[in-house]
């Protein structure tokens, strides 16, 4: 049966290809299959027709050309979480399941989370930075702070913003989270309470968030909410910088009132729908000046770190996108297509 089916792999580097073979013949899938660099898009139609599946990256563009140009496709596995470069109603019309990595980095970024806390906690950059540009291993001013027994607001208590709430119960803190669909068992098995979203802040040593950016985001964090901050209390935040107003947090920052802030997204990135963008294209090159300028007082400020929106960047992240990847392929062989993303009109 298996035979019969062609699957085209299209935008595979080298080592992918490698590390997707391997899985294929541990699964003992026998399809035939093609493998290229090469990405599809209107513009760039596969010399090939004849798959019957095709597996794409998020820099390939699928649209109702493209499906024409493949009469024989019946399913894309998609190598991400984002999908928004497929025409889904084209895709819905010609009765071509679509399945994509709906969870790859939950545990990565939150361990990401907890490297930002512990670096501000910790003054582990300053210290670094201050043995590296000048060679003094003086403590005097890199005095931290205890995690134990302080408390975590966790804002987004989804797959992330759960394994958040795991280590910091690891760490000995008391967690407070908000999310408009708590869940209470998770709640209840780690000892941790919901509260409303001002609350949350108000009560926070340290506040995380972990919620998708949208309309309703959009700033969710801003002048109003940092004021009911705890004076002293720090802002991490590894979601999308457009959930933050920036000139807010400088503010709040230059006057006191926030300890220091962890950021691995910042506001000029603009809406990114997939991290796996920045593998591809790193940031847009088109960026609002004053939020450059604002992005640009922060990094330069010292209770303030700023990473290149790195959290989900492990190898094992990427590798359970490939394992993932090649099960949606294997269920869809079988008949139990997994993962699928549905089409709403």
């Amino acid at each position: 049966m298996n035979k019969n089916i062609k699957i085209g792999f299209f935008g595979v580097k080298p080592d992918d290809e490698k590390y997707l073979r391997k899985k294929l013949e541990e699964k003992k899938i026998s399809a035939k299959v093609f493998f290229t660099e090469e990405i599809i898009s209107p513009e760039h139609l596969p010399a090939q027709t004849n798959f019957s599946a095709i597996s794409i990256f998020v820099d390939c563009v699928i649209n109702k050309k493209v499906l024409e140009s493949l009469p024989q496709l019946s399913f894309i596995a998609i190598r991400s979480t984002g999908y928004d470069n497929i025409d889904l109603s084209a895709t819905s019309e010609k009765n071509i399941i679509v399945s994509n990595v709906p969870s790859y980095g939950e545990n990565t970024v939150a361990e990401f989370a907890f490297a930002l806390i512990l670096s501000l906690s910790r003054k582990i950059c300053l210290a670094y930075n201050q043995i590296k540009e000048t060679g003094s291993f003086s403590v005097k001013n890199l005095q931290g702070f205890d995690l134990r027994g302080k408390t975590l607001g966790v804002l987004g208590t989804g797959r992330i913003g759960r394994h958040v709430v795991v280590i910091a119960k690891g760490f000995g803190m008391n967690v407070v989270a908000f999310d408009p669909h708590p869940n209470q068992e998770h709640a209840k098995e780690n000892d941790y309470v919901y509260l409303p979203f001002n609350d949350v802040l108000a009560q926070s040593d340290i506040i995380t968030i972990h919620v998708p950016y949208m309309k309703e985001t959009h700033h969710l964090i801003g002048k109003k909410q940092l004021a009911m901050m705890k004076k002293g209390a720090y802002l991490i935040n590894t979601s999308r910088g457009g959930i933050v107003e920036t000139e807010a947090l400088i503010e709040y920052l230059r006057n006191g009132h926030l300890g220091g802030a962890g950021l691995d997204v910042l506001e000029e990135e603009g809406v990114i729908k997939d991290e796996m963008d920045f593998i591809l294209k790193g940031h847009p090159e088109e960026h609002s000046l004053k939020a450059i300028l604002a992005d640009y007082a922060l990094i330069n400020m010292p209770n303030v770190i700023v990473t290149p929106h790195t959290a989900f960047n492990t190898r094992e992240a990427l590798l359970r996108i490939l394992d993932t990847t090649i099960d949606n392929i294997e269920t869809f062989i079988a008949g139990k297509a997994t993962n699928q993303v549905k089409f709403f009109t």
